[in-house]
């Protein structure tokens, strides 16, 4: 073909034939010639550009490369003979270029273009009589890819993503570098076999299945091999996603290693409390919280009550009859309903004879696993309680007669016999002076009478300061007010201070 008859294509019949062709075409077509001229766009190529005229992409290919710029999407800024107008014009043939194009003077490109090449040859002689640059607007596409991008490599949950064709990974986000310690370059390119992360899963079969099929796979345990030795327990689960054209699947993941650390720690701290629990000197005891069952008792509650293990665990202790009586047991078994922990709670249990047991009782909650249960600690006081009775029943008889006792021995029996009374109860300035008074006589071992002859009042007067003395210090007897005073260093001697104060005013 003649230079004259390229000149005249912008012409020719056929040209406006094709025109016709392409215009309404979703792709965008432009029409180039041999000299590199542009000869026409349709609409679909010129909103490509943002334009309204083939004039405004520009007469020539090298006006339209200073209007606009392109780069590959690896960052990479084409060069002059790298253009697709270019390289269309040199008789490239190509398919599915993918170029960002950005507006002269812009930072920011403005759309992403999928390119091929068209030459149309003249009939007679091959050359070519028209170039062809068809141009598909993909850059929707390529902005949900780049969310999806950002998204996949700021999710903090560990994640890799593996192309079916064939089980390479593709993409792998930083979640998963952290997790594992692998490097990117270590991930990418290798495949679910190399990096296996269905390594020692619950259904590893189905997951293989699942995969080769494309299908979800569920969520199951496994266990990363890591690249420094070792291996990660996780729970891994597959969905299908598209990733372009290509069908790949993406795997998730969830770490479970501080779980099975956790949980081995909780196992070796409970065995080690059952070797104590076991091994304890104090009869102990673990009960639900709910029911109050015994779930649990140690060798020393065994030797105490005469109970095996077998004969008491599983049974409310109601069933058992180990306290006292229903009231005791109600007692106790509220405190624990509400919440309260028991603390040197004094009652009685029946030991397997029948034998009554004297016990100050502690509780304490706990859990074992996922379990509210209680712990019970018994201390058996029965002996103790027998030597303070006798100790008691001793004092008393001696101090029936306590005239020939001086006043510090008085004051150590009394404390002996009532070891709390200095610190609990009424004190001495809840009676009156009268009051006072008959009390102080009553420690000089006077009788009623005596005390009406002295206070020079009636034998009934006198009685019913006794019997209110006896009310407000809580006793029914003269020795037990006596001691009562003697444990607050009160004795007779206060009346005769009070008598010689009263002759010297």
């Amino acid at each position: 073909m003649s230079e004259a008859a390229f000149k005249s294509l912008r012409e020719t019949a056929d040209l406006r034939h094709l025109r016709q062709i392409v215009a309404g075409l979703d792709e965008g077509v432009i029409l180039i010639d041999p000299d590199q001229s542009l000869l026409w766009a349709n609409d679909a190529a010129l909103a490509m550009h943002g334009v309204g005229d083939i004039a405004d992409l520009g007469a020539t290919v090298e006006e339209y490369r200073s209007r606009f710029q392109l780069r590959y999407r690896n960052n990479h800024r084409l060069e002059a003979d790298d253009y697709p107008l270019e390289r269309v014009v040199a008789g490239d043939r190509f398919s599915e270029v993918v170029v960002e194009v950005t507006v002269a003077g812009e930072e920011e490109p403005r759309w992403v273009h999928q390119v091929r090449s068209l030459v149309l040859n003249d009939s007679d002689d091959g050359e070519p009589a028209c170039l062809v640059l068809i141009l598909q607007d993909v850059s929707a596409q390529y902005e949900a890819e780049d969310r999806f991008e950002q998204s996949f490599n700021a999710n903090p949950a560990p994640a890799v993503i593996c192309r079916l064709r064939d089980l390479r990974f593709v993409k792998v986000n930083q979640g998963f570098l952290d997790m594992t310690g692998f490097e990117r370059e270590q991930v990418l390119a290798k495949t679910v076999y190399d990096i296996d992360v269905l390594r020692a899963a619950e259904r590893r079969d189905l997951a293989k299945e699942r995969l080769s099929e494309g299908r979800t796979i569920p969520q199951m345990e496994a266990e990363l091999e890591l690249p420094g030795g070792g291996t990660k327990l996780v729970i891994v689960a597959g969905q299908p996603i598209d990733m372009g054209d290509q069908p790949c699947m993406l795997f998730t993941f969830a770490d479970l290693e501080p779980r099975r650390t956790a949980e081995a720690a909780l196992r070796h701290s409970e065995e080690r409390f059952t070797r104590m629990f076991q091994l304890a000197p104090v009869p102990m005891a673990i009960g639900a919280r709910d029911g109050h069952l015994l779930c649990g008792v140690n060798a020393s509650f065994t030797a105490m009550t005469g109970y095996d293990a077998d004969e008491i665990i599983g049974r409310p202790l109601g069933e058992v009859e180990l306290w006292e009586s229903g009231e005791v047991r109600k007692g106790i078994e509220q405190a624990i309903d509400a919440g309260r922990d028991l603390r040197g709670h004094e009652a009685r249990i029946h030991a397997k004879d029948n034998a009554i047991i004297d016990c100050l009782i502690s509780t304490e909650a706990i859990r074992l696993g996922d379990d509210a249960c209680v712990l019970w600690a018994f201390q058996d006081i029965t002996q103790r309680k027998a030597t303070e009775l006798e100790l008691v029943e001793a004092i008393e008889a001696v101090m029936k007669d306590t005239s020939w006792f001086s006043r510090s021995i008085m004051e150590k029996l009394a404390r002996l016999r009532t070891p709390q009374a200095a610190n609990d109860g009424p004190g001495l300035d809840d009676l009156t002076p009268r009051e006072r008074e008959v009390l102080a006589l009553i420690c000089r071992g006077c009788d009623d009478k005596t005390i009406a002859r002295t206070l020079d009042v009636s034998g009934n007067t006198v009685r019913n300061h006794v019997a209110r003395i006896y009310a407000k210090i809580g006793v029914n007897r003269r020795i037990a007010a006596v001691a009562w005073a003697r444990a607050r260093g009160f004795d007779g001697d206060a009346l005769d201070r009070n008598i010689e104060q009263e002759a010297t005013s």
